[in-house]
């Protein structure tokens, strides 16, 4: 991919690693080991080697990379403790590359999304009993009373990639506001 991207274009300014996968919610007993690794592979380890191979390329350019985590990883979620874990070590493989990164003067930022209506959201909520329903409550979940869309991700994507954004290591939340207020969040059965 970075190889490709060179030959076509030259040189890259920008890695924006979006890859990744929620699985099904399961709780800690019922997930192998296997199926952790996979997630690990698929959600951090490939992030960390699309940084290893752009970054001779960013160093040259004072480039930036972004990596997309997760809110989950502020907030924690049921029965996803593999997919937060992946999330948070992006989240803090950032930090580390932000400040080893830094004597190159190439930006490294993370960005947290909370509910962002995409296909994967759709297509987990088909795996509840009442689709519309869980849709509702994922709206419900932000201040804003909606969720967020792939392109406010996107421009938030834009600006931390920009030239002229003093931002390096920060996690930005495009979040609706999702972390705020209290909730019911008791998971202790009544």
């Amino acid at each position: 991919m970075i190889a490709f991207t060179v030959e076509h274009h030259e040189h890259i300014d920008c890695l924006v690693n979006n890859a990744g996968w929620h699985p099904p919610h399961k709780t800690t007993d019922d997930t192998t080991a296997e199926e952790f690794r996979d997630l690990l592979n698929l959600n951090l380890i490939s992030y960390f080697l699309a940084s290893k191979y752009a970054l001779p390329y960013l160093r040259k350019r004072q480039g930036s990379i972004v990596n997309v985590s997760s809110l989950t990883v502020t907030l924690g979620q049921k029965d996803a403790a593999p997919y937060v874990a992946t999330k948070g070590a992006i989240t803090s493989m950032t930090k580390a590359m932000a400040v080893d990164e830094s004597r190159n003067n190439v930006r490294v930022n993370c960005l947290s999304p909370g509910n962002v209506m995409t296909p994967l959201w759709e297509e987990l909520a088909k795996l509840t009993p009442d689709a519309a329903d869980t849709i509702k409550m994922g709206e419900k979940q932000q201040l804003i009373g909606r969720m967020g869309t792939e392109v406010e991700c996107g421009l938030a994507a834009l600006f931390l990639a920009a030239d002229a954004t003093f931002c390096t290591g920060i996690d930005l939340l495009a979040s609706g506001g999702a972390e705020l207020n209290y909730g019911i969040k008791t998971q202790i059965p009544s």
